[in-house]
């Protein structure tokens, strides 16, 4: 049976493709969401692939992934600078975590160079477009070996 990874992305990223393509690229969510599953049927990888506007949902779905995935890819976005919370359930529900952004976070305001999520990641991947959510699943396949 394939391992199961819950891929989470934050607010925002539902505007990819028509917000600051300079930034984020000309990719959209859908487009993002194609790479991501058909990474996983390659690595072995069963993909529930989400996006929301909201903290409190990606809250309950972090906690809710403790019984249903066995790994979580996560673009927290703007949650990443910002969000104990988050942190918090990552951190509680004890799966592995790969954290992605698209841009390169450190190239960027200095209140986007201190993520939350990061240190309850296992790995970080940034500056590399939606090739980062390739590269993370890749990641998370071997990890769960």
């Amino acid at each position: 049976m394939a391992k199961r990874v819950l891929v989470l992305n934050g607010p925002n990223l539902n505007l990819l493709g028509t917000r600051e393509p300079d930034i984020y690229g000309a990719a959209t969510l859908k487009d993002v969401e194609t790479l991501c599953k058909q990474t996983g049927e390659e690595v072995g990888l069963s993909v529930d692939f989400r996006q929301s506007n909201h903290e409190g949902e990606l809250v309950t779905w972090i906690q809710d992934a403790r019984k249903t995935a066995d790994a979580i890819l996560i673009n927290p976005a703007a949650y990443s600078h910002t969000s104990v919370a988050i942190h918090d359930a990552l951190k509680a529900v004890g799966l592995p975590v790969a954290e992605v952004h698209l841009s390169n976070i450190h190239q960027r305001e200095a209140f986007r160079h201190h993520s939350y999520v990061s240190a309850v990641a296992f790995g970080v991947i940034c500056g590399f477009g939606v090739t980062g959510y390739r590269l993370a699943l890749m990641a998370l396949a071997d990890k769960l070996k």
